[in-house]
């Protein structure tokens, strides 16, 4: 299996989207956003797969999406909810390598207007700072790469990911 490919997981408003574009036109890859794929695939937006099914459903929804992505040589933005299903973390690990984009939970509130609007799975009573607390620890474990992003502009952030990862 060919790991050439490089999978940004975080925290919805950690800019994984962002600098996965620019990374990719870097690097002269593909870009994928993974959320993209599930909506192209459902038909639907985020929040409204989430308000019709509920996060248990729509994390199943996810974690086949992310699972059956099938490319090479391409950045992957990921949802930040993907490290909810370990059948496509396991598969994204196999086909590249895993990298972490983190922020501290104020930079992430700062960046994040409504959470619901924004299609991000909250438990019935969670607010940010559990959400916040409950993933980073899976962000951890799966990443073969942790960028911190604090301070620091889309330009160097790619540039750290550049020389961690090539």
């Amino acid at each position: 299996m060919n790991k050439d490919n490089i999978i940004l997981i975080g925290m919805p408003g950690a800019g994984k989207s962002t600098v996965g574009v620019v990374l990719a036109k870097k690097l002269g890859y593909a870009f994928v956003d993974s959320d993209l794929v599930i909506q192209s695939r459902e038909g639907k937006l985020l929040h409204e797969i989430i308000e019709e099914r509920g996060i248990e459903a729509f994390w199943s929804v996810e974690e086949d999406a992310n699972a059956s992505i099938d490319v090479h040589r391409t950045v992957i933005a990921t949802g930040g909810s993907v490290v909810y299903g370990r059948r496509a973390m396991e598969h994204l690990k196999q086909i590249g390598v895993v990298v972490y984009l983190r922020l501290s939970c104020d930079a992430i509130a700062d960046r994040l207007g409504d959470l619901n609007e924004r299609g991000v799975t909250l438990r019935e009573g969670q607010g940010l700072t559990e959400l916040y607390a409950e993933r980073v620890p899976m962000y951890e474990e799966y990443a073969d790469v942790t960028i911190e992003c604090e301070g620091f502009s889309i330009r160097e952030i790619v540039e750290h990911v550049c020389k961690c990862v090539m």
